[in-house]
């Protein structure tokens, strides 16, 4: 799950690390309220959306930048007039970009030296690590292409905690002096604490600012939380902005499905994470573009399977649907009685192929026979994803 920049600063903040004064506006007129009651003389307004790149980004109509610099309230608020209501495009948004419902107005900082941070999981060994660069306000994957060295990985282990000597590692390496380690391993200390305590996945701060009075502050931050762990989190689950959410994924959700939208034409169901990605690359290697990675479980139910259905014909780009099950906890019948209902409260749009292997096969593969409904079946695996890839193009089957 992600959420806002002001939201991400302020949950940093009561962990105990300095971020810049400021407040998030929905309206033009909170824009230029909270500007007027900032001690300072130039501001910063950014566009709240679930992407990066915002600095670099333009809206829909035209204007550019979700993050501007400006001198004057009055000029806070014409800018905010600009983002609020319209949709910003960047790199990471895709050409249809986010809407724009609020952003945060803050005071600027004068910069000295722009530092990156940020503590994530590594899967690979299990533990958190804390990623650091003195090469901040860069995108890290830019820095670790063309400059590897200049990043630090520092392992943490999960049982024991944060170490103050990993600590002084880190901000040494970051550029700080001997005698003025106190702030950054303060900061780090906090940062890896909110980590843990809120079950997040990960925790970037880019840039982490020094200013020229030598304060460290976290100019800009990203928090992302394992959904897994949310049910402990009720304060965090309330933080979500369905509108920053595609659409697909929220009616997953709402069904316990484990669905991820792709760019392709090929609607996908499949039970098992395993075979579900087998699917998407035997997909690939037939010329085609999987839709989307939709795992139904392997305890299903039949409204679970009826909800996956119209999930995926309520995409407009599906042009196609595969279904391959292998038939375990979720046997074939229960899966093709689930067919059934789906199809006919929701007749079929596109072609839709069928491979159905294990538990009670024979029993589902009559089940769909005597339904009456335009299924292509298939055997193998290989054969069901060139059907999936003719039915897609528009062409017929041989």
């Amino acid at each position: 799950m992600n959420i806002h920049e002001y939201q991400a600063r302020d949950l940093l903040s009561s962990a105990g690390v300095a971020v810049p004064r400021g407040a998030v506006a929905k309206t033009a007129e909170e824009a230029e309220a909270i500007a007027r009651s900032l001690p300072c003389n130039s501001f910063v307004v950014k566009a709240q959306v679930h992407a990066g790149g915002r600095g670099k980004g333009h809206f829909q109509d035209g204007y550019k930048s979700g993050v501007h610099l400006v001198k004057t309230p009055h000029q806070v608020r014409d800018v905010a007039q600009h983002m609020i209501g319209n949709t910003l495009i960047t790199h990471q948004t895709g050409p249809e970009g986010k809407p724009v419902h609020s952003v945060l107005v803050g005071e600027s900082t004068e910069i000295a030296r722009e530092l990156y941070l940020a503590i994530v999981l590594d899967r690979s060994s299990g533990c958190p690590v804390i990623v650091a660069s003195q090469q901040g306000g860069m995108e890290i994957e830019a820095v670790a292409e063309k400059n590897p060295e200049a990043i630090l990985r520092e392992v943490i282990h999960p049982g024991l905690g944060l170490q103050p000597y990993q600590a002084r590692k880190v901000s040494i390496f970051l550029g700080f002096p001997s005698t003025g380690l106190r702030a950054p391993c303060r900061l780090l200390h906090a940062a890896y604490r909110l980590f843990i305590e809120k079950d997040c996945s990960q925790v970037e701060i880019n840039p982490l600012a020094v200013t020229k009075g030598g304060d460290v502050v976290a100019l800009d931050a990203k928090l992302n939380f394992d959904d897994n762990a949310l049910f402990r989190h009720k304060e965090i689950q309330d933080l979500q902005d369905p509108s920053q959410e595609d659409p697909r994924d929220l009616a997953a959700a709402e069904h316990h499905l484990n669905y991820i939208g792709l760019e392709g034409n090929i609607g996908c169901m499949v039970n098992g994470a395993g075979l579900a990605m087998a699917t998407l690359d035997l997909i690939q290697a037939a010329g085609g573009k999987p839709a989307n990675f939709l795992d139904v479980g392997g305890g299903a139910s039949e409204q679970m399977i009826t909800a996956a259905f119209r999930l995926l014909q309520a995409d407009s780009s599906v042009k196609a649907i595969l279904v391959n099950i292998f038939g375990g906890i979720l046997k074939c019948d229960l899966l093709a009685q689930g067919m059934i209902s789906a199809c006919r409260n929701n007749p079929p749009r596109v072609p839709i192929i069928v491979r159905l292997q294990g538990t009670n096969v024979e029993q589902g593969r009559k089940l769909l026979k005597e339904s009456g409904l335009p299924l292509i079946p298939a055997e193998g695996l290989m054969e069901a994803a060139e059907k999936a890839v003719t039915a897609a193009s528009g062409k017929k089957g041989k």
